[in-house]
């Protein structure tokens, strides 16, 4: 069987999480979807999938070959589209991940505008709160807050945003303001889980471990955001996280002249993506929508 049609075919079900569903993606039949990953798993002399008649699922082996696989259909559609002269008009599908309320504020409405000028483009969107490994997972652009680690992927800067301290007018009013970052342990504090939380909140001139232990710990902004304006702390949040409920007067920014240097904001992608005419346009209309926004 063909080479190509059977990566098609291990891509779709990794992506469907069946055969049958595999096989109506494709326009083929269950049967020749599974003759051709029996073949794949066969030239590869290893196991791709556990089959069980309830589910399939990826194997170690599997796991791996899957964002090889994703890779080489990637590069074989871009050579195709080069080969057409149909890079100037975005088609297919663009795969987006973004930290949830960011991506639901600013990447949104990006990708609103953009489906509705190009009636050829589809965009799946991840919105969630860690860094998806963006090559296994297929993502051909992720929005990443903070410093990158190094890595062989592009990363294209769009703009900044700012850590923030923030209370309530109840909390302030019942608690008083921080005068000074030594006064926040005498506080109670309001954590997140995940990246951003572990027990240590940097400000400009020092880093500040927490102690004693906050007094809440949320895994999500709006839950953080909720028990903010609540009065049952202070809070550690994101200026675009904030904007909204600041600008309401519902939270109040803490101690301005200790925040830490701006975290920059960025778009990664793997360099083979960087002529897709879709990141191209999403690259632009980001870039727009951070200005307008105020966060250059």
């Amino acid at each position: 069987m063909d080479r190509l049609l059977t990566l098609e075919m291990f891509v779709a079900v990794a992506n469907e999480g069946g055969f049958a569903a595999a096989a109506r993606k494709l326009g083929s039949s269950p049967p020749a979807v599974t003759r051709g990953i029996a073949a794949l798993e066969a030239r590869l002399g290893a196991a791709l999938f556990h089959r069980s008649t309830r589910a399939v699922a990826l194997t170690d082996a599997g796991t791996v070959f899957l964002g090889q696989a994703r890779r080489i259909l990637a590069d074989l559609a871009g050579a195709e589209r080069e080969l057409r002269g149909a890079e100037a008009e975005p088609r297919g599908q663009l795969h987006l991940t973004a930290p949830v309320m960011f991506g639901r504020l600013h990447v949104l409405p990006v990708v609103g505008e953009l489906i509705g000028q190009h009636r050829e483009l589809m965009v799946r969107m991840m919105l969630i709160d860690r860094n998806v490994r963006i090559v296994e997972e297929g993502i051909d652009v992720a929005v990443r807050i903070g410093p990158l680690a190094a890595t062989s992927l592009k990363a294209v800067r769009i703009g900044w945003v700012r850590q923030m301290l923030v209370a309530s007018p109840a909390y302030l009013a019942r608690r008083g303001a921080p005068a000074s970052v030594a006064d926040l342990s005498g506080h109670d504090l309001i954590a997140a889980m995940g990246p951003r939380a572990a027990g240590e909140w940097q400000f400009a001139t020092q880093r500040w471990r927490v102690e004693p232990r906050p007094r809440l710990v949320l895994n999500t902004v709006d839950g953080i955001l909720a028990a903010a304006e609540a009065g049952l702390g202070i809070a550690n949040l994101l200026s675009y996280q904030l904007s909204a409920a600041i600008d309401a007067g519902r939270l109040i920014s803490l101690l301005p002249d200790d925040q830490p240097p701006a975290l920059p904001v960025n778009l990664l992608f793997e360099p083979s993506r960087a002529a897709l005419p879709a990141v191209r346009l999403l690259i632009a209309a980001m870039k727009a929508r951070m200005r307008t926004a105020g966060l250059v």
